[in-house]
């Protein structure tokens, strides 16, 4: 019960960008076509899933036992940069095909805050299923951090679904564009918060 309050929540109650609104720069201006918002949330998936990981375990052995919580935020920003550039260079190396797929939306990545806030979220928060931030295990971590990327990636398919669907549709000249995009996210937001009650 508790791992499907932690994914129901990460996805729906709290997403990352409709509830918490973080990653909105990418989420604007990558999200006009299906395909490139496809390729941006596997892509944002894995790197918050991994950067998470990583960052779990550097805060537990290395920040909190020497006393550096302080330094959580700068060495945090130099793990996911450090991350995703050895992420793409492996990936470029490994499998040149998914790096293609990818390849383009790894840089973004990097100054994406939606990674950078969950991995603060996941050692500061008190978290809504019940458990305080320092008794969560890395298993749930890693999990909340996978549905959170989940959440983002739903969110963003959906809008780019809408945006696409939107370009075909007659929209009054001052609202084209940006406005309706804002007005969409809005209904967007409105619409996630009707799950506010199941978790």
């Amino acid at each position: 019960m508790e791992i499907l309050l932690i994914i129901v929540s990460a996805i729906f109650v709290n997403n990352i960008v409709l509830a918490q609104f973080l990653g909105i720069c990418p989420y604007l201006g990558v999200s006009s076509k299906l395909s490139t918002a496809s390729g941006m949330s596997a892509a944002v998936c894995f790197v918050i899933t991994l950067a998470t990981l990583v960052t779990y375990l550097l805060n537990k052995y290395l920040l909190l036992p020497f006393g550096l919580e302080f330094l959580q935020t700068i060495a945090f920003i130099l793990v996911i940069a450090a991350l995703v550039q050895m992420v793409e260079i492996v990936l470029k190396k490994v499998s040149p095909s998914l790096y293609q797929a990818l390849g383009i939306f790894l840089p973004l990545i990097t100054t994406n805050c939606a990674v950078l806030g969950v991995a603060i979220n996941v050692v500061t928060k008190e978290f809504t299923f019940g458990l305080p931030s320092h008794m969560l295990g890395l298993g749930e971590a890693v999990l909340y951090a996978f549905a959170t990327s989940l959440g983002y990636g739903l969110a963003m398919v959906l809008f780019a679904g809408l945006r696409e669907h939107l370009a075909l549709n007659d929209v009054p000249k001052s609202f084209r564009g940006v406005p309706i995009a804002l007005i969409t996210v809005g209904i967007l937001a409105m619409a996630f918060m009707g799950f506010s009650g199941i978790a």
